[in-house]
């Protein structure tokens, strides 16, 4: 701002100085140009014929003419040397030092051989014009000069130059402030987001910066608080992860560690011992494994959608689940039409279902897998003719490690994570499971997906 504020003030400067050369040059030249018409059309009003002497000419003419200020008319008349002997002036200046009172200024403007030109002197600079007159018979040469003082002209110029300095540094100074007070409005939620942002901790990440208005910085409030928003949860899952599978882990350490401990020399004994020992530590194989399948639905090639045939991943999974255990195996309904999803990981998910099926089951019962389409919306289902979901569970049973206060009536022997690579799987192809009642007692799992598009 400072170097455009000065840019103006300099360029008004040098518009206010061309614009007063332009009127010194057409003043001159109208003066000069004035004289050359009288000095060849103009009569003497004493003999009314030409003028036949130059000093007449020019004491007439003198006469008639009423200068500008600034401006000084002078008739130089005869030489000797090369300085005029007789001066006709017309008018004093009131600035700097006159021409007819400079005897080597007028010696010099008379002996130039050019019709304009500019005379510097230590009293101020000289712009002038002048017109030589011929020679009558034997009289002496004489020259009509007009001579412009600009001095004055140009400290106008300088004068509005230095107000318009002293106007732009107060403007400066009031912007620099006013833009000081407005950018710190405009950045304390930025600074107030760093701030935020240097103090959160994982043990507190409860902090969010209050959001006031409607631009971009409010945006940027608020897209900040939603990552603390995501963050705050995904610490909190975490935390929640680690506390149930330390629990979850910790069980079958402590059984492997106390039949070590208590295994005797008894073959019998130790027999069984080991048999223990290998079923604990296959079952937490089991919960390592479903754990790094969950960690694995955090990344992007979690599912790899192909064109499937609905219709034959519905038999495929129902052939599968006939081998689970003696159920009534029912194929309730096949969608017959191309999708595009993952048919390993959707197979893993019913094949999960059906074996959930299978322990609140007992043998005879039924259990319908079956399919169908509705648009763009595929559903693919197992129902189960068992005790239900008791309602107190049906919010916590997708949860990782919770099995609820009375899962279905049997208490199972999983980790409590199967329903949650249900979920995982389903949300991996940007769906969700329902759990939905099932006409006569049960529970239906439904897989309902948005078909993905390659």
């Amino acid at each position: 701002m400072a170097v455009a504020l000065a840019s103006v003030a300099a360029t008004t400067r040098s518009i206010l100085l061309r614009d007063t050369d332009q009127r010194i040059n057409g003043l001159l030249a109208q003066e000069a140009g004035e004289f050359a018409n009288f000095e060849e059309q103009g009569f003497d009003p004493e003999t009314g014929r030409p003028f036949t002497d130059p000093g007449r000419l020019l004491r007439v003419f003198l006469e008639r003419q009423y200068a500008d200020l600034d401006e000084e008319l002078v008739g130089l008349v005869g030489e000797v040397g090369s300085r005029p002997t007789q001066i006709i002036q017309q008018r004093e200046i009131p600035v700097g030092r006159p021409l007819h009172e400079d005897a080597d200024a007028r010696r010099r403007i008379y002996a130039s051989p050019d019709s304009t030109g500019t005379l510097e002197r230590p009293e101020g600079e000289i712009r002038w014009a002048k017109v030589t007159v011929a020679r009558y018979g034997g009289e002496p040469a004489a020259a009509f000069v007009v001579a412009f003082h600009p001095g004055r002209e140009q400290a106008r110029a300088d004068e509005v130059f230095r107000v318009l300095l002293a106007i732009s540094g107060v403007a400066l100074l009031m912007t620099t402030g006013i833009a000081w007070v407005v950018a710190g409005r405009i950045l304390k939620p930025v600074r107030l987001v760093r701030t935020t942002a240097a103090q959160l901790t994982e043990q507190d990440l409860t902090r969010r910066i209050p959001v006031h208005g409607h631009d971009d910085v409010a945006a940027l409030a608020e897209t900040f608080n939603a990552m603390l928003d995501r963050l705050e949860r995904a610490f909190a899952t975490q935390r929640r992860f680690v506390d149930d599978a330390g629990h979850e882990l910790r069980t079958p350490i402590t059984i492997v560690r106390g039949h070590l401990e208590l295994m005797g020399d008894d073959p019998a004994e130790r027999e069984e011992t080991v048999r223990l020992v290998t079923d604990e530590l296959d079952r937490m194989s089991r919960i390592v494994e479903d754990l790094l399948l969950l960690a694995k639905a955090e990344r992007p090639d979690f599912v790899t959608p192909e064109p499937v045939q609905l219709a034959e991943l519905t038999a495929d999974v129902f052939v599968k689940a006939r081998t689970l255990g003696e159920r009534e195996w029912v194929l309730d309904g096949v969608a017959d039409r191309e999708a595009h999803l993952d048919p390993q990981r959707i197979t893993q998910a019913m094949v999960q279902l059906a074996q959930n099926a299978v322990q609140h089951t007992t043998a005879g019962q039924r259990v319908r897998i079956g399919s169908r389409a509705d648009g763009s919306r595929i559903e693919l289902y197992v129902a189960d003719s068992g005790p239900g979901v008791q309602p107190q569970d049906a919010e916590v049973i997708f949860e990782r490690f919770r099995r609820g206060t009375a899962r279905r009536g049997v208490r199972g022997t999983g980790a409590g994570l199967g329903l949650s690579i249900v979920r995982a799987i389903a949300e991996g192809h940007g769906g969700r499971v329902d759990l939905r009642t099932t006409a006569g007692g049960g529970a239906t799992f439904v897989l309902t997906l948005e078909e993905a598009r390659p």
